[in-house]
């Protein structure tokens, strides 16, 4: 067996073992602090599904525990956010459904969500502070230097961030790029 196949083998075991020891807490914890068993599944599951997709993250933890909670935090606000994302979708479209007297129809709607999916997994190829970036200015309109503050940044490099992820917005949807 060579190096290079020793590694997936080798990551593939400590995820194994990481999983076995703390996915039973990593649940408890998870169906605490959410009050519900079912998204509680779902955040856990995500957090081993990401954990696995960074190949050599767990090289180095000294704190499992710590390391999981905090991947886990930042699915609840990923998932918070996206949540929020479709909430404003749905009373845009109640707005609208008042105002117009006609409805989107149902290929309309679902192409929207189709959208938001592409969105969502553009943002999820960028970097942790590019999608910050974007959500902090395209869900909470916070302004360039707000985000710079918040993020510890130059104002510069937010809008570096912004069109890093305008652009694999635009590679993601085809819809954007016609």
């Amino acid at each position: 067996m060579s190096a290079a196949e020793s590694i997936p083998q080798q990551h593939a075991q400590a995820v194994h073992a990481l999983y076995g020891a703390h996915h039973r807490w990593l649940f408890g914890w998870l169906r605490n602090k959410l009050g519900c068993a079912h998204n509680a599944a779902d955040v856990a599951h995500d957090t081993f599904l990401r954990i696995i997709a960074s190949r050599d993250a767990l090289l180095g933890v000294e704190q499992p525990r710590a390391w999981l909670a905090t991947t886990a935090k930042r699915l609840i606000v990923d998932r918070a956010r996206r949540q929020a994302l479709e909430q404003s979708y749905l009373a845009e479209l109640a707005l609208l459904a008042e105002v117009l007297p006609c409805y989107p129809s149902p290929d309309e709607t679902l192409m929207a969500l189709q959208a938001l999916d592409q969105i969502g997994a553009a943002l999820q190829a960028l970097s942790a502070k590019a999608r910050e970036a974007f959500l902090l200015h395209y869900l909470d309109q916070q302004s360039h230097a707000a985000i710079a503050t918040r993020l510890g940044v130059s104002t510069r490099m937010v809008r570096k961030y912004l069109v890093q992820a305008l652009l694999a917005c635009r590679a993601h949807c085809p819809a954007m790029t016609a």
